[in-house]
């Protein structure tokens, strides 16, 4: 008899165990995975879980795309990626097209961890987000907005979290947002993660946190995450912020690459 393959044999058992104990333990913090895309098919987004939201109105903030709709150009799923494509090209009253996803009527919840791994467009103009609204939204910002990640191009490598609520908003000066750098955000796919509670909303990047907001108030005016929500993934070209050192029109087209999507909840 073989001790020593027996010995080892033992000892390799005993890592794979804690290793997949270890993971088990990891996950279970997340709760449970409600839901999920792997991305692993081809063509158009799964209209199970994702609609596409239409228009070129500039949503507020002087944007320049419009958002089409069954379009592989701006969304389509192809080696195991989600592709939201800004193109350069005349639609309707616009000069660039692209595409906004969102769970709005797929599937819209309350509290969880939402984890989103993704590689980010390059270049002056360029605006991707992930981020979710209220399910019940009647006015912004009154009923909240919780911004996961979002990127403008002019500023690469910087990536901002942000919570956005009736007293606390961009528009004020007084939003509730934090900053972390991640140099190789357009070359290398990073994990962006919002851990949301009854009692706080966290941001991080491959698990290093860099923001937290507090329910210290509990006035709706303050605090309105204790309602539905919904997820929105986007890339949006120049506008208020996007656009504030211009758009490079020779960078175009720019992909906004997703590898998975997956909310867990408790």
């Amino acid at each position: 008899m073989n001790f020593s393959n027996i010995k080892f044999s033992t000892l390799f058992s005993l890592t794979l165990l804690i290793g997949i104990s270890c993971l088990n333990e990891k996950n279970a913090g997340k709760g449970q995975l409600v839901f999920q895309d792997e991305f692993n098919y081809q063509g158009l987004p799964n209209p199970s879980k994702w609609e596409c939201e239409v228009g070129g109105d500039g949503f507020g903030n002087n944007e320049l795309q419009f958002y089409t709709k069954n379009r592989t150009e701006n969304a389509r799923v192809e080696a195991g990626h989600l592709i939201i494509e800004a193109r350069k090209e005349k639609w309707e009253n616009n000069h660039y097209t692209s595409a906004k996803l969102t769970t709005k009527n797929t599937f819209p919840f309350q509290y969880g961890t939402i984890e989103v791994r993704a590689k980010l467009p390059k270049g002056k103009g360029t605006w991707p987000a992930i981020w979710m609204l209220s399910k019940n939204m009647k006015k912004w910002p009154d009923d909240g907005e919780i911004d996961i990640m979002e990127h403008v191009g002019y500023n690469e490598g910087f990536v901002h979290g942000s919570v956005h609520t009736k007293k606390y908003n961009h528009v004020t000066g007084t939003q509730k947002t934090d900053t972390i750098i991640i140099k190789d955000a357009t070359e290398n796919f990073h994990v962006y993660r919002a851990d949301w509670t009854p009692e706080k909303i966290e941001m991080f990047v491959d698990n290093q946190k860099y923001f937290t907001y507090i329910k210290s108030e509990t006035a709706y005016e303050a605090w309105p995450f204790d309602q539905p929500f919904y997820l929105i993934l986007n890339q949006a070209v120049g506008g208020n912020w996007g656009g504030k050192e211009g758009v490079d029109d020779s960078i175009y087209p720019q992909k906004f690459l997703i590898d998975y999507v997956r909310i867990y909840k408790k």
